[in-house]
């Protein structure tokens, strides 16, 4: 109703009938033109992280074969041709000392990089939700001691721990997987939080004290009373959480306890590309840039996910917007 009336001051026409939760959902992200410029470019990634066989099929290349003939022995394994031997046959150019095709090795990397951050995330938002909901509905020795470890959780070094668990593991483990479990089982505490904080507040309200009072568990109130609410604070933190994991996998993998060779990932590669930014500045600027473009879209994907999933929020953008348009519609009155 209030949003029927914001629109009929701003000189609209009524709206017959109020859209669903998606469609505002939607329709608020739609209108945020950052947002959706993000939206596309990580929905670009992704497609080339997704396709990135038949990607490096249609270049005729592959991200492990070696090509000794393209690089310069005698100047230290430096690409023959200009911007790191860039042409038809190789896009991105060649890496330096092998001669593998560097567009070959961005696409599959993009496939690890942003697979572990995926994985990384589902795994932070399952521990963190399970925690925060068994914290919020147990009694009070139950929250207690999930709390404390929740606080215990929080001050632990995630790249300290990452690191002495990764060096420690074996190496036929594999790493992807690794990671993604290293990254998820440290870092679901900020999720715990969020998700007993919101439960607390929930179990006070109307919905669902009826459900207590009709006799359903505990958890089938979670499932069906509390989960559909927790949906837009956890989907919004998700959000916020995959370009840090992003950014995580990478710091392992520059650090040398990540993803190792001869499987690429965007981290991995700017570990070997450290000492040729002055002869082969192409071989730094691709990863480096990647990352840069990928964080970047993400976290205005989230912070746009958070605006569109909030209420008061989308409904301060809106008033804001009515208010400016009728004080420039009163400047064109009084002129």
């Amino acid at each position: 109703m209030s949003e029927a009336l914001l629109v009929q001051e701003a000189g609209a026409a009524p709206l017959a009938a109020p859209a669903s939760g998606a469609r505002q959902f939607w329709r608020r992200l739609r209108a945020q033109r950052a947002a959706t410029a993000a939206a596309a470019v990580v929905l670009l990634l992704f497609l080339a992280a997704l396709a990135a066989p038949l990607l490096s099929a249609l270049a005729g290349q592959d991200p492990n074969t070696y090509h000794p003939d393209l690089v310069d022995s005698a100047a230290g394994g430096v690409p023959i041709g200009p911007f790191g031997g860039v042409g038809a046959d190789h896009w991105f150019g060649v890496e330096p000392q092998t001669g593998r095709d560097l567009f070959a090795r961005v696409v599959h990397g993009a496939r690890v990089s942003l697979g572990v951050a995926v994985a990384a995330t589902l795994l932070q938002v399952t521990i963190g939700v399970v925690v925060g909901l068994a914290a919020a509905l147990g009694n009070r020795w139950v929250d207690q001691v999930l709390s404390r470890i929740t606080d215990i959780n929080v001050a632990l070094p995630l790249m300290v721990i990452a690191l002495g668990l990764l060096a420690v593991v074996p190496p036929s483990f594999p790493r992807p997987v690794l990671i993604a479990l290293v990254i998820g089982g440290i870092n679901w505490a900020g999720t715990s939080k969020i998700v007993r904080a919101q439960a607390l507040a929930l179990k006070s309200l109307d919905f669902v004290s009826a459900a207590r009072l009709s006799g359903r568990g505990r958890w089938s109130i979670a499932r069906r009373e509390l989960l559909p609410s927790l949906a837009a604070p956890v989907i919004t933190y998700a959000a916020l959480l995959f370009p840090v994991n992003v950014t995580v996998e990478a710091a392992l993998s520059f650090l040398g306890v990540g993803i190792k060779p001869p499987t690429p990932s965007w981290g991995q590669m700017l570990t070997e590309a450290d000492t040729w930014y002055q002869s082969a500045p192409t071989y730094l600027l691709l990863p480096a840039g990647l990352l840069f473009v990928t964080v970047l879209a993400l976290t205005v994907l989230g912070e746009g996910v958070r605006t569109a999933l909030d209420p008061r929020a989308a409904s301060r953008l809106r008033i804001g917007t009515g208010r400016r348009e009728r004080k420039e519609r009163t400047k064109e009155q009084t002129s």
